[in-house]
């Protein structure tokens, strides 16, 4: 892993933390509307999102012999472009305290930098890829951009649900 995407993993989780820094449990599992997460089931999604991620890259690293071109991945930084969680992934939980939710996050973070830890040649994450189910074949280190990429795009949309949460009161 590049010392790039290893602040960009740093930098986005910071960030992601310091969103849900002093929110009250009533602001954290506000649900602004009938088809809308709450901060928790959207911070639940992203641990769940990195562990699955996580898993991903340990297998590919282990049992894939395929290489892939990069893919345009950026875009998942623009909002307007919806697409809709694998079931895998959709948040386990209605309501939680934020304790709870960054524990999950610590651990997924954990499992995440255990695997890439044991990574002593990293042009490995370039030459091997696994199947994503948007993007195809996608080598290792993409996988590794869309953490804190996927991180980024739900962000800003916690800062909206906050933004949100104070006009309703």
């Amino acid at each position: 892993m590049s010392k790039f995407e290893n602040e960009n993993l740093l930098i986005t989780r910071n960030n992601l933390l310091n969103e849900m820094n002093l929110l009250s449990d009533e602001e954290f599992n506000y649900t602004p509307g009938i088809k809308s997460w709450s901060i928790a089931q959207i911070c639940n999604h992203l641990a769940l999102t990195e562990e699955i991620f996580a898993k991903a890259i340990a297998y590919g690293l282990k049992k894939s012999n395929i290489s892939a071109e990069p893919k345009k991945i950026d875009f998942l930084l623009d909002r307007s472009n919806k697409l809709e969680a694998p079931e895998i992934v959709m948040p386990q939980i209605e309501s939680a305290e934020t304790h709870q939710i960054i524990d999950q996050l610590s651990n997924s973070r954990n499992l995440l930098n255990n695997i890439l830890n044991t990574v002593e040649d990293t042009s490995i994450l370039v030459d091997k890829s696994v199947k994503h189910p948007y993007f195809g074949d996608l080598p290792l280190y993409q996988w590794i951009e869309l953490i804190y990429l996927h991180e980024q795009r739900h962000i800003e949309q916690i800062k909206e649900i906050k933004s949100l949460y104070q006009t309703t009161r």
